[in-house]
């Protein structure tokens, strides 16, 4: 099979969010580390030049080099996408929409040749987050409408679900909530990507529950995604991180994980209550 067989845009489509997963990932950890500001305050500029001069500025031009690289795959994702459906058409094209902004927010974070003296902020990087966070759940709704041929059984929703509660409580393990793990840059980014893991398969689950024979449980799925984007957003220090604040971020990701528990209990229930009047019928 030749590789333009192999690269369908549902392949494209994947490889383009998991990219940009890893890309957050990175992220985290250049702002962890300092590394935003190892550039000499430049953008796009690097140490006066094109090429870094130190480790650190090496980080902040690498994360560069990988968001640029991520953003010509969200473009290409936009453009094939506008070759098939509607809804992955608008999708792929409000991620292609949001990239100048968070290109601009970027920029301004690294104090773009100093004109920002307090671009380096908490603020500026929670909203960096957010567009991040924005643009990689545009991208894995675009990546789930590209894969989807038939109605998702029960069973796809419980390993959904699997997914989500494994990746849910390694961030949880990661983050500033659990305190015998270090929050360092490296548990960081650990906690961003564990979380982002979680954050897809709970849209996934959401998307799927629409047409399951349980679809009153989207807003409990809807709910856990909302509280999960809350604790993520704590983890990036928009507060100063009291005891009061470590007991609602605990409080947040404790509902998130009861709320996709009761979610996969009563959808198992549902599917094995309806595999026993199946075989009672075939009697």
């Amino acid at each position: 099979m030749r590789l333009r067989d192999r690269v369908t845009f549902p392949r494209f489509a994947a490889f383009t969010t998991g990219l940009t997963l890893t890309l957050v990932m990175l992220g985290v950890y250049t702002a962890a580390t300092g590394s935003g500001l190892a550039c000499s305050a430049q953008w796009p500029l690097c140490d006066n030049g094109l090429l870094p001069q130190t480790i650190p500025s090496f980080i902040e031009w690498f994360h560069r080099l990988v968001a640029m690289i991520t953003g010509w795959f969200i473009l290409g994702t936009a453009v094939w996408a506008w070759r098939r459906d509607a809804g992955e058409r608008l999708t792929a094209t409000l991620a292609v929409a949001l990239l100048p902004l968070q290109i601009s927010i970027g920029a301004v974070t690294v104090t773009l040749s100093g004109l920002f003296p307090d671009g380096y902020s908490p603020p500026t990087q929670g909203a960096h987050l957010v567009v991040a966070l924005t643009i990689f759940s545009l991208l894995v709704w675009t990546a789930l409408s590209a894969r989807e041929t038939d109605t998702p059984s029960l069973g796809q929703i419980e390993r959904a679900l699997h997914v989500a509660l494994g990746a849910l409580i390694v961030s949880i393990l990661a983050s500033r909530v659990f305190k015998p793990t270090p929050y360092g840059p490296g548990g960081q980014a650990i906690f961003y990507g564990a979380s982002l893991v979680a954050v897809a398969a709970l849209i996934a689950a959401t998307r799927w529950l629409a047409t399951s024979a349980v679809p009153q449980l989207r807003p409990v799925t809807a709910g856990a995604l909302a509280l999960l984007f809350v604790g993520m957003l704590l983890g990036r220090d928009l507060v100063y991180y009291t005891p009061t604040v470590r007991i609602l971020n605990a409080a947040a990701f404790l509902l998130a994980g009861v709320g996709v528990v009761a979610v996969l209990a009563l959808a198992r229930r549902t599917r094995t209550g309806r595999s026993g009047s199946a075989s009672v019928r075939t009697r």
